[in-house]
């Protein structure tokens, strides 16, 4: 790869269906793109601060120095180990992944720009903008499908943690985002694309 490799944040509310655009985005590019979700870098659970166990919405819940050091490594070419954080215990355990750098690298999680040290390796930000009952009506379906979990869990956790952090980490930092997106309807994943697109024909000439 002759070019470093450029990276592309992906946010929004839990639900918002961020992830799923990012899948997609990562479908569709043209060029060889990989994806990195926030979720990986959730810290060991002895790690996190007593106040914040059982918040998976605050910052301090990421590791964002390890996750900063892994973009410089991609941005020199250089392969990572990804980290793997299992939600059935809710910690991260000892696999990795090897991970190689590609020209486009798309970075996906609800906190992403609330992480100063990570915000400034971004060269586009994109923020999925859906209505809150969508949002936990998503979650909803996914936790409960996917998880095993009961809609009392669900909802009480929702109300002590996921929304009022949204309010705080993930909310404030739209205007900020490059790009805003519709997450309540069709996938817009051509949008995300001219925008990626734009991004890379204005420093690289690797994109086709």
């Amino acid at each position: 790869m002759k070019q470093p490799p450029r990276f592309i944040g992906i946010c929004g509310g839990s639900g918002s269906g961020k992830s799923t655009l990012a899948q997609a985005v990562v479908h569709h590019a043209a060029i060889a793109t990989t994806l990195i979700s926030l979720d990986a870098y959730y810290r060991r659970k002895s790690e996190i601060p007593s106040t914040l166990r059982g918040n998976y919405d605050h910052p301090d819940t990421i590791d964002s120095a390890l996750l900063s050091e892994h973009l410089q490594c991609l941005r020199r070419g250089q392969a990572i180990e990804l980290p793997h954080y299992d939600f059935t215990i809710h910690d991260r355990v000892n696999e990795s992944q090897v991970l190689a750098p590609t020209p486009i690298i798309i970075l996906d999680g609800i906190l992403l720009f609330a992480l100063p040290t990570v915000m400034q390796h971004l060269d586009l930000s994109i923020y999925v903008d859906t209505p809150a009952d969508i949002r936990l009506a998503r979650r909803m379906q996914r936790d409960t499908r996917e998880r095993g979990r009961t809609m009392d869990d669900i909802l009480e956790q929702y109300f002590a943690t996921v929304r009022p952090m949204h309010e705080c980490y993930v909310e404030p930092y739209r205007l900020q985002a490059d790009v805003i997106v519709a997450g309540d309807g069709e996938l817009e994943v051509d949008t995300v694309l001219a925008a990626i697109h734009s991004c890379l024909h204005a420093t690289t000439s690797i994109y086709p």
